[in-house]
């Protein structure tokens, strides 16, 4: 009972998902977009592209500037 209390004394807490489904909407939606990938590889590289610009996203960056930056950084890694 305690643990329930503290849940709800807590206004961070909410007790639902809703950024979760609202990150990963793009990939329901375009989902029968990904029929027409290619190949595997091709999909594998849509999802990673994907998976970056979400992560821009989640961060509260600019998903432009942000792939714009990586691609220019990552050969010199």
């Amino acid at each position: 009972m305690e643990r329930i209390l503290v849940y709800l004394e807590n206004a961070a807490l909410t007790p639902d998902n809703n950024l979760a489904e609202n990150a990963i909407r793009p990939f329901a939606v375009g989902r029968k977009n990904w029929l027409l990938s290619g190949s595997p590889c091709g999909a594998q590289a849509r999802a990673t592209l994907y998976s970056l610009i979400e992560t821009a996203k989640a961060n509260k960056l600019n998903p432009a500037d942000y792939l714009f930056q990586l691609f220019e950084e990552l050969p010199h890694a």
